[in-house]
């Protein structure tokens, strides 16, 4: 998201700080900016947050949002530009007040009633619609107001308006309070459906205060002066098509790296305004550290951290050993925060006059919605996998300055030779590389314990990297040459054929004894079934493995309901959310009715398919499959229906939030019958879903729920450890069931109850972390003490 960033036309001092002394035109401007910029990044959260629980809670959502901001903005922008060329300024506030005015039609903001359920499958062109039905009209009116509000102040004739690019330190400040407040103040305290409430006053204050900054300029006894052209940036000259395309990409690479980190950082852990925003912050963080006469992190300082940066990047992505989030997201904050700058940076000292700044900013909009567009919509489609992301780490390094003069300058013809000629070397021992280094390692009795060939070959084009410091052209070829061997060797990112949809990337494998299919979905292992025994013999088991083991929480809920049901002589009726392997279809019994909720039509063609599974052909030859998010669908069913509801449904890692809700919970009670269970399975590695089910559980009336951990699996493929929640209307229900597994008391804490408006991601997570390692601290006091 490129919001216009500050530019220096006169002392450093005059982007960061408000000039004292003048006119109360100058503070209704600034006040008018920043509400402007304030509004404009408070929306975004909060609408994507909206429209989580119709799509599935899946990371793309996020991604896809930010692509459709990105191109209403530069929509924005382009009005604002047409309008300022065709109108004289002082005309110009009747359209946009007619404008703003038209926007109230789409508030407050909400999902429109047309827009309830999206189709089946992959709905990125469902959600663009939707976004630009509900919210377009009133962004693209906010977006505008950043050019509009600059063209305006310049012509109000007051003694800072021959300088009036100070305001976007104000529209920075805004954009920045929105993103961070959102998630840790205005959700927290009002929730969701409050907030759009707010905006729409917060909206209705805003065109009164465009009002009122287009009455002072109207008002204004000097005509419009003539813009002070101090030639901050190249000699003013006519602008090439090579200088639109350096704005473009250096705009694009930082946008789509924004993109594409946000879904690596949120698969695993929840696709949730917290997670979102940061990165964004850190992002509009980089404009202000960078696009400036003189850098906060200066070229001495920056250059050398992201080229470390991206070499740690690169290596982790290149371990086959899956790597924890903390280590990824860690390594990629730097090195996302790092290259942003890095472009900025060059993207500034490529700037052009200021008398061509309008073009310039259309320019950086244009790169800035491509690059949302790149990794929000194209690469799902180009890639079976996320190899997008390490692409544009590698291509950041395209935005060093220099970094795509391959052709040496300066000095003899000797020493161009030679230079060049080291260029092409290094691009030959690269591919070299790839092939050799592999090779050797299975010829040679040396090998490194825990690091494969891949990670070798990167380390040592890493070192490639380093050894070239003094020359960016080659840095960036060891970049690409080190992304290569990600693609194409097995990696933290090619692990396997995939699979990829809106949901996710899905892989199907064989283990690496040869015994077992796998299903992983991100970096979460979803289900596996014997094909082998010890000796390597093919067998046909379909005896469910991992967390559907006979002796798991699920399988023996399935059995005591099934008992239960069996003294009053009914078969039953079973809901799943969440189809996987169909590994549960092997525990259903002869007569008994299953239906199965599935969002994704891709796991449904896995589960089917033979090749890999064959629980579902085996078990359910005909299975009773609903094809659409669990919520919705669920939705539609008879109160009371169900005698056992089974909520198995993850994106990777991570539960989508918006079936752990308290209104997820009202929707399960009240589709049970009278004696009835609903258990979800809330194993996870990153929150204390424990906690958090306790915290919501407290705020549904008629809903008594008991925890389960199975902590006696052997680990492997057959036996996987897992925490299940059972809920009934009536704890009675619940005696007959805590017997099956480890009985655990719900207990909140401090945590907050999960519900649609707002649903808490910082505090279990950090419960989980003080679960986690609160054993290991206790085990080092006591050995102290010893």
């Amino acid at each position: 998201m490129n919001e216009m960033p500050e530019a220096d036309t006169a002392p450093d001092d005059a982007t960061t700080t408000v000039p004292t002394g003048h006119s109360s035109t100058l503070w209704a401007f600034t006040a008018t900016t920043f509400l402007s910029a304030l509004l404009l990044f408070s929306i975004q959260p909060m609408f994507a947050k909206m429209v989580l629980p119709v799509l599935g809670g899946a990371p793309s959502v996020w991604a896809v949002a930010v692509c459709f901001f990105q191109a209403a903005l530069l929509v924005g922008y382009c009005y604002a530009h047409v309008l300022i060329k065709l109108l004289p300024v002082r005309q110009t506030g009747y359209v946009h007040l007619a404008l703003c005015t038209l926007a109230f039609v789409a508030l407050p903001i909400a999902l429109p009633s047309a827009w309830g359920e999206p189709p089946a499958g992959e709905p990125y062109l469902w959600q663009l619609g939707l976004f630009a039905v509900a919210v377009g009209l009133p962004f693209v009116a906010v977006a505008a107001n950043a050019p509009l509000t600059q063209a305006w102040f310049a012509a109000t004739g007051d003694r800072a308006a021959r300088d009036p690019y100070f305001l976007y330190a104000a529209s920075n400040l805004g954009s920045l309070l929105a993103l961070l407040g959102y998630p840790f103040l205005l959700e927290p305290a009002f929730g969701v459906s409050a907030l759009s409430r707010f905006w729409t006053v917060g909206y209705c204050a805003l065109v009164l205060a465009l009002a009122g900054i287009f009455w002072l300029l109207r008002q204004s006894p000097e005509p419009a002066p003539t813009f002070d052209h101090a030639e901050t940036g190249a000699p003013s000259s006519a602008i090439t098509w090579t200088d639109r395309l350096t704005w473009t990409g250096l705009s694009l690479i930082p946008s789509a790296l924004l993109t594409a980190f946000t879904t690596h950082v949120t698969t695993d852990v929840a696709s949730a305004p917290l997670l979102w925003v940061l990165p964004l912050a850190l992002y509009l963080l980089t404009f202000v550290l960078v696009f400036r006469e003189r850098a906060l992190v200066p070229n001495t300082v920056l250059l050398p951290l992201h080229l470390i940066a991206v070499i740690a990047a690169l290596l982790v992505l290149s371990q086959t050993k899956q790597e924890t989030w903390f280590l990824t997201a860690g390594v990629g904050v730097v090195v996302f925060f790092t290259s942003a700058m890095v472009a900025h940076r060059t993207l500034y000292e490529a700037r052009p006059a200021a008398s061509n700044l309008t073009e310039f900013y259309l320019w950086m909009s244009f790169g800035g919605a491509l690059g949302g567009l790149a990794a929000a919509l194209l690469a799902p489609k180009l890639f079976s996998e996320v190899f997008e992301y390490p692409i544009l780490l590698a291509l950041s390094m395209a935005c060093r300055p220099g970094a795509l003069r391959f052709a040496a300058s300066g000095g003899d013809d000797n020493a161009r030779r030679d230079q060049n000629l080291l260029t092409w070397i290094l691009a030959a021992g690269c591919a070299m590389a790839i092939y050799w280094i592999p090779w050797a390692m299975t010829k040679s009795a040396f090998t490194l314990r825990d690091f494969g060939s891949t990670a070798a070959v990167a380390l040592a084009l890493g070192i490639a990297m380093l050894v070239n410091w003094r020359s960016p052209p080659r840095q960036l070829i060891a970049a690409l040459g080190m992304v290569a061997a990600i693609l194409i060797l097995p990696s933290g990112v090619k692990r396997g054929e995939a699979q990829r949809s809106y949901f996710g990337v899905y892989r199907v494998m064989q283990s690496i004894d040869g015994q077992y299919n796998i299903l992983i979905h991100g970096s979460t292992l979803h289900g596996a079934q014997r094909i082998r025994d010890d000796k390597g013999n093919p067998v046909a088991d379909i005896a469910p493995a991992t967390y559907y083991h006979e002796a798991s929480p699920m399988a023996k809920t399935v059995a005591t309901r099934r008992e239960v049901l069996a003294e009053t002589g009914r078969k039953g009726r079973y809901g799943v959310i969440g189809l996987g392997t169909g590994s549960l279809a092997c525990h259903s019994d002869v007569d008994e009715d299953w239906r199965f909720f599935e969002i994704d039509p891709v796991v449904i063609g896995i589960a089917r398919d033979s090749d890999s599974f064959t629980f579902l052909s085996n078990c359910l030859p005909e299975p009773d499959i609903v094809i659409g998010d669990a919520r919705l669908t669920m939705a539609k069913e008879a109160d009371g229906s169900f005698d056992l509801i089974i909520v198995d449904a993850f994106s990777s890692d991570a539960v989508p939030v918006h079936l752990m809700t308290a209104e997820a919970l009202k929707l399960y009670v009240a589709k049970l019958a009278p004696e009835g269970i609903a258990l979800l399975h809330i194993s996870n590695r990153y929150l204390d879903l424990d906690a958090v089910l306790a915290a919501t559980v407290k705020s549904v009336p008629g809903a008594y729920g008991i925890i389960l951990s199975d902590d006696n699996a052997d680990g492997t493929y057959a036996q996987s450890t897992s925490t299940v929640a059972l809920f009934a209307r009536d704890p009675a229900v619940l005696e007959r069931y805590k017997s099956i597994a480890e009985l655990q008391a719900l207990k909140a804490g401090q945590l907050s109850a999960w519900t649609d408006d707002y649903s808490d991601i910082l505090g279990p997570f950090i419960s989980k972390l003080r679960r986690r390692f609160w054993p290991v601290v206790e085990s080092i006091e006591a050995s102290k003490s010893e």
